[in-house]
């Protein structure tokens, strides 16, 4: 047989050991049991943050992209109202150069016309015109005393032609059983001024009643009655 083999420790202190390591035991699967309950805790807790954090990114994410396509559809309308007030504006504005155009273009006609009679006031035919225009006075005015005022330099060419008015407007079926005494006023703060273009001015009841039978006057009511032609003969086409 082999050789026996004998503990050197007594029995006693063999005994203990045993005991330690036994209680030991439980105390380590404690341990354990805690540290995996940590690690548990930790990776539940690690899983949830990481839920959270992309969960609130994401929020944050959509919530910046419907602030940015919110910015941008904004934007888009306030360049669309800048665009048509500046095309409103320019419209007007081209508007406004035409018209202004238009209207210098009527004044520049207006200014030719006017021109214009200054001749019919060296014409031969004035006087004519003179009487005739007394006789379309008479029958507007309707009065028995007229007064007739004109420029001091159409004085002579009005007398010289007052009674063939006179005698002419008697002549008409509308004057027909009128009495009229007519008269040439030479006063000199009652002449027509020297800028007039010629014509005569009636007046009666004291200056209560006036018929501008004046070529300047004539011409404004030509001109009134003869702009829409004027305007269609000049801006058809414009």
């Amino acid at each position: 047989p082999g050789p026996v083999r004998r503990s050197l420790l007594p029995p006693s202190a063999t005994c203990t050991a045993t005991v330690a390591m036994s209680s030991s035991q439980p105390i380590q699967q404690m341990t354990n049991f805690i540290m995996q309950e940590a690690h548990e805790k930790v990776n539940e807790i690690r899983v949830k943050t990481e839920h959270d954090f992309n969960l609130e990114k994401q929020m944050l994410e959509h919530n910046g992209k419907l602030r940015i396509q919110e910015e941008m559809k904004q934007r888009r309308k306030d360049f669309a109202v800048r665009q048509r007030v500046e095309t409103s504006s320019a419209e007007g504005a081209a508007r406004l150069r035409k018209m202004k155009a238009r209207n210098d273009m009527l004044l520049e006609l207006q200014a030719d016309a006017k021109a214009a009679l200054v001749q019919v006031g060296n014409s031969p035919k004035y006087s004519a015109v003179l009487k005739n225009l007394i006789v379309q006075g008479l029958l507007r005015i309707c009065e028995e005393d007229v007064e007739v005022r004109c420029r001091s330099c159409d004085v002579s060419k009005v007398k010289g032609v007052l009674s063939e008015a006179v005698a002419a407007y008697r002549a008409l079926p509308a004057a027909a059983g009128r009495r009229v005494n007519v008269t040439v006023n030479e006063a000199p703060g009652k002449m027509l001024p020297e800028s007039s273009s010629g014509g005569v001015l009636l007046t009666a009841v004291g200056g209560r009643v006036i018929c501008d039978n004046t070529l300047d006057a004539r011409l404004g009511i030509a001109y009134e009655q003869t702009l829409p032609a004027i305007r269609r003969d000049l801006f058809a086409r414009a």
